[in-house]
């Protein structure tokens, strides 16, 4: 395996079987591995017996150690970045270190594997020949709604993404602003035991997510386009 390189690795975002032979060949190869925190990281390795010098990479620390990194790898050290889980640089740290990278030309190269996107417009039983990736909505309610309104004019399924205690303030915020009968799909928990992909109106999954209590990990999407 070539040196002076930075590989960005997709892990697992539950089951660690989905784990690539690619991604298990260059985590063991690679001198360093750059994470988001040690301890998610050093659970997710001792799944595979793997053992590297973990250096954490976040939103705290994150202009001090990009350089650092990018030092090492000139050094002649490949290093290995990876997110909590799933796919590196998807709503997660590490911008600024592809950035140094770039800029030292340094050598680039992704180590495809797992997000939660793919499963979850797969699982939709939506019509995807166009979707729309919004991502987060801003927590600020004044910009929330704006968000809202701005989406709503969007004729496509739209992709959100919110932190698990939000799912249902969330959820109560489609209601409000695409009406009760909005078809919706919640990709929930996406390979792990308790999956769960629930489709209908929005009153309907928030009854479900009520009733269940539900708060962990997910995806939405809003078919905005109708059937």
């Amino acid at each position: 395996m070539k040196n002076n390189k930075l590989y960005i690795v997709s892990t697992p975002i539950g089951n660690y079987e989905d784990i690539t032979l690619r991604a298990l060949r260059i985590l063991k190869s690679v001198d360093f591995i750059v994470c988001e925190e040690i301890k998610p990281a050093r659970r997710l390795l001792s799944e595979y017996n793997i053992q590297k010098e973990l250096i954490p990479l976040n939103e705290h620390n994150e202009r001090e150690t990009a350089q650092e990194v990018i030092d090492k790898i000139r050094e002649g050290n490949s290093i290995a970045l990876i997110s909590d889980c799933g796919t590196p640089l998807f709503s997660d740290p590490g911008h600024y270190l592809l950035e140094l990278a770039l800029q030292y030309k340094i050598e680039v190269a992704p180590i495809p594997g797992v997000s939660s996107l793919m499963p979850a417009l797969s699982m939709s039983s939506m019509r995807l020949e166009k979707f729309y990736y919004f991502g987060w909505l801003s927590p600020k309610k004044e910009i929330r709604r704006q968000e809202l309104n701005r989406l709503k004019k969007i004729k496509e399924p739209i992709v959100i993404l919110d932190t698990p205690y939000r799912l249902l303030k969330l959820l109560e915020d489609v209601k409000n602003h695409f009406g009760i009968h909005q078809e919706i799909f919640l990709a929930y928990k996406i390979s792990m035991e308790d999956e769960k992909y629930l489709r209908g109106s929005v009153e309907k999954i928030i009854s479900i997510v009520n009733k269940n209590s539900l708060k962990g990990e997910f995806v939405l999407i809003i078919n905005n386009r109708g059937k």
